[in-house]
């Protein structure tokens, strides 16, 4: 599948971001990681490129250059930081600071690919949400702009839509094998294995769980699909869980 496309994944140097990129690689994209640290791993068809998504400016010079570069398809906007906090703990500027992060740079990335996806009538927005935009213990600002990002996807597809370009999300529960979770979730504690046994599905979720919702929407398949929301969550998202 030469002809795949080409796709910036934000975050794909680890985690959730590095399983989705190893599953459009192996649909046959071209796929561009845009990160803070470049991946520990290889793949001809892999460009991996360094930038701190916090940083405006950065995030618009680097996507200007990336478009000007290449004729991107796809953006998968998966990058995200959780900054963990009650509320009397939390600052505004928190809140700025992962707006810029989760809402921002989507924003900015989509503005400079844009363009083409118009040009050719196609293109595929994947955006990375979470099942804490339903609420969270702790998540004042990583809650509030990960809801934010489902309506601000669902806006884009509106607008995208009679151009051939579809918008998702995709919303994860708890998943295991990934730094930011185990910066707050230590990994094989009795936490762990609580969180687990709260789930529905009586398991953690997998990177690869992600990527393959992820790989759905990419699809040409899913052309008449936008504005939706898929948790992958095994069940939280229609129960009760306490992080």
């Amino acid at each position: 599948m030469s002809d795949a496309g080409t796709a910036i994944v934000t975050g794909a140097s680890g985690g959730i971001g590095a399983a989705i990129a190893k599953a459009l690689l192996a649909d046959g994209y071209h796929v561009i990681s845009l990160a803070l640290d470049k991946p520990d791993w290889a793949h001809p068809k892999l460009e991996a490129r360094t930038v701190d998504l916090f940083d405006a400016r950065a995030t618009e010079a680097a996507a200007a250059e990336i478009a000007r570069e290449h004729r991107v398809t796809h953006l998968v906007h998966n990058a995200g930081v959780i900054r963990p906090n009650a509320v009397e703990s939390t600052a505004a500027a928190d809140i700025a600071a992962l707006a810029q992060l989760h809402l921002g740079a989507a924003l900015t990335l989509l503005g400079a690919t844009l363009p083409h996806m118009k040009r050719v009538g196609f293109g595929r927005v994947v955006l990375i949400s979470s099942r804490a935009a339903l609420g969270a213990t702790g998540r004042t600002a990583y809650s509030a702009t990960k809801a934010g990002i489902i309506g601000m996807g669902r806006t884009w597809a509106l607008e995208l839509a009679p151009h051939g370009i579809t918008v998702n999300m995709v919303a994860p529960g708890p998943v295991q094998g990934t730094h930011m979770f185990h910066e707050i979730i230590p990994a094989g504690s009795e936490r762990e294995s609580a969180l687990a046994a709260a789930i529905p599905m009586r398991r953690l979720g997998r990177p690869e769980d992600v990527a393959a919702a992820v790989r759905f929407f990419a699809g040409r398949e899913a052309s008449f699909i936008t504005g939706q929301v898929l948790y992958v969550c095994g069940g939280a998202s229609v129960g009760t869980l306490v992080i």
